[in-house]
């Protein structure tokens, strides 16, 4: 997926660049700065020594010595006083300045740590919306891969707000799997019999002959229905695409789809995507919760109030929130798979 939160130490990130959490002085420090020193070597600390520093909110390059990665992005994030010394703005210029790096040097895919949100003490997740914000902003416009890596749970946190409002729908909706049996088990069986549910009056027959069913259901959309029915996921999702008046780009985008996915699934009539894949598009699409289930369908998934992740899932649908990103921070707060693929 084009960007993507994952839990790993960043000088072992396997991509282009990885961005450097750096002081003005670029000459190594505490924190995401000394480890990528110390794990590309004496080498870095050289070339830095002719960089001339690095301003707040600006970005410079070397390479990666010893590191995996080819590239490091260096880049030097604000001190957080009170969130009214333009430290927003600085830190948005960050990543801005870190991406353009990045695409000048035809960089394919790139890490960054949550800049400034360690002991210069920027609220982190004032900090994660930020890069959440201004990486998204930027893959709508560019190709590129981009990791917000994460060391360890206690260096990631999203709105209490919000982790409380989901944690409390969790539990509001959550059941296990024998309570959903058992629920519809004791449905069916207050259904009455097959027979009389079947059996109609004469006066029934009568009427339902005498409408004019044409009048009920005009013929093309009734057309249009029964082709529908027969679909498959990559048939309805193009629809859908055209119905919104979407191009194929924008939503692929919208879902943190990779464009080469997006192409596979144009091609094959009979894809068959992951769930997360399905519901990527749903979101990008803006389903309602019942257009979100005939969609995943198609691809042979259902939702499941004895699934968190799905819960999670509709919980934003609920609320109308269709931003993938911010759904993605909240599945990877409670530690479930992410949308896109």
């Amino acid at each position: 997926m084009p960007l993507e939160i994952v839990r790993n130490d960043i000088t072992k990130m396997k991509v282009d660049a990885i961005v450097n959490a750096a002081n003005e002085l670029l000459l190594g420090g505490g924190g995401v700065d000394g480890a990528i020193h110390r794990a590309a070597g004496s080498g870095l600390l050289a070339e830095c020594r002719t960089l001339g520093g690095c301003k707040t909110g600006k970005a410079k390059i070397t390479g990666g010595y010893k590191l995996p990665a080819k590239y490091v992005i260096h880049t030097v994030g604000p001190i957080y006083n009170d969130g009214k010394h333009g430290e927003k703005t600085l830190l948005e210029s960050c990543y801005r300045e870190s991406l353009a790096l990045a695409k000048e040097y035809s960089c394919e895919s790139v890490a960054f740590p949550l800049i400034s949100s360690g002991v210069y003490g920027y609220p982190k997740d004032q900090a994660l919306k930020v890069a959440i914000d201004v990486i998204s902003d930027f893959l709508l416009e560019n190709e590129m891969t981009v990791y917000i890596v994460i060391f360890d749970k206690a260096a990631y946190k999203i709105s209490e707000k919000l982790f409380s409002d989901i944690a409390e729908y969790i539990d509001d909706n959550y059941v296990d799997e024998h309570t959903d049996y058992s629920r519809e088990r004791n449905r069916i069986n207050a259904m009455p019999p097959m027979a009389s549910r079947t059996r109609r009056k004469k006066s029934d027959i009568d009427s339902f002959e005498i409408c004019d069913c044409k009048a009920m259901l005009a013929e093309d959309d009734l057309d249009a229905k029964l082709k529908q029915i027969d679909e498959s996921f990559s048939q309805m999702l193009l629809r859908k695409i055209d119905e919104k008046g979407m191009t194929d780009a924008e939503c692929y985008k919208k879902a943190n789809i990779d464009r080469k996915l997006f192409s596979k699934i144009r091609s094959d009539i009979n894809y068959k995507p992951s769930k997360p894949t399905a519901l990527a598009f749903a979101i990008s699409l803006e389903l309602s919760l019942d257009e979100t289930e005939d969609m995943l369908r198609k691809a042979g998934f259902a939702l499941s109030h004895s699934n968190k992740f799905d819960i999670i899932i509709e919980y934003f649908i609920s609320k109308g929130n269709y931003n993938i990103f911010e759904i993605n921070e909240a599945l990877f707060a409670f530690d479930q798979s992410l949308l896109g693929a």
